[in-house]
């Protein structure tokens, strides 16, 4: 039972009260227990038994952000999963993919989801787009305590900014760390285990205000470039049909290319790596 519940049923003060514009703030007074960081673990380490997924990139456009992931979580030397997706909306302009623990990982997204919602039912307005990056990392911080036992989460976020203070950089992308520290990044960003590999890729074929649908190329680009070198990321699936989920967030919106788009961009990718396997 959450916390401060009357046994003859009356709702708490908390839950009648306006209270504040943060969800998780709320949730840490209403159901502690249900905040991913507030579960009881126990002792040792437990990232072995939990499926993890990589990889996640992130690109800023001429007219927004495009975001990928590719679709596989692992446990240990085991594929978990085929087709998880780890790029979700955030809200209307904004977007958040995550790398590590998957379960806590699509709890965070969820979560987060619901924050920004919150806030703009209470305070009746959009929170900024540095506002929306500095309360995500508030909830990696909570986690803390979970990734120090091997269930650690890392997201990558990334929007189109609605006040943007250099108008040609409307789209911004933020990268975080396990303990919730907030970087911006510049251009292009990848996280996971195949970051390393996807990030070499983009230093060679990025060009600031590149358009969004060579944006789009570019991510899938990395991301094969990643599933080539790294076993935990998955690559272009043309027997299963299934690819890379790719969404973009500009001026219009948050949008989630559609499988016949994704799957026109993928086999164009795997086709000039046939002739060309280097890239």
């Amino acid at each position: 039972m959450a916390t401060g519940f009357d046994p003859s049923g009356r709702l708490p003060d908390f839950f009648t009260n306006t209270g504040t514009s943060s969800f998780t703030q709320f949730l840490s007074q209403a159901a502690p227990e249900m905040l991913p960081g507030r579960r009881p673990l126990p002792p040792g380490l437990s990232g072995d038994v939990a499926p993890h997924g990589t990889t996640i990139v992130a690109i800023a456009t001429a007219d927004g952000v495009v975001m990928a992931g590719d679709r596989r979580a692992t446990m240990g030397n085991l594929i978990a999963s085929r087709d998880i997706r780890k790029v979700h909306p955030a809200d209307s302009y904004s977007l958040i993919g995550i790398a590590g623990t998957a379960g806590i990982g699509i709890e965070l997204i969820r979560l987060f989801q619901v924050e920004l919602e919150h806030y703009e039912k209470i305070e009746g307005a959009m929170l900024s787009l540095d506002g929306k990056a500095n309360r995500l990392a508030a909830m990696v911080r909570g986690n803390l305590g979970a990734a120090m036992q091997g269930l650690a989460v890392v997201p990558l976020f990334a929007g189109f900014d609605l006040s943007p203070a250099d108008p040609a950089r409307a789209g911004r992308i933020f990268s975080f760390d396990v303990a919730g520290g907030l970087y911006e990044e510049t251009g292009y960003e990848a996280i996971g285990s195949g970051s390393l590999f996807a990030k070499s890729a983009l230093k060679k074929r990025y060009r600031a205000g590149v358009s969004t649908a060579d944006a789009i190329t570019l991510a899938v680009e990395a991301l094969y470039d990643a599933a080539d070198d790294d076993t935990a990321t998955g690559g272009p699936d043309v027997t299963r049909k299934i690819y890379p989920v790719v969404m973009t967030a500009t001026a219009n919106g948050t949008q989630r290319l559609s499988d016949e788009e994704i799957t026109t961009v993928a086999e164009r990718v795997v086709q000039g790596r046939m002739e060309n396997p280097g890239g």
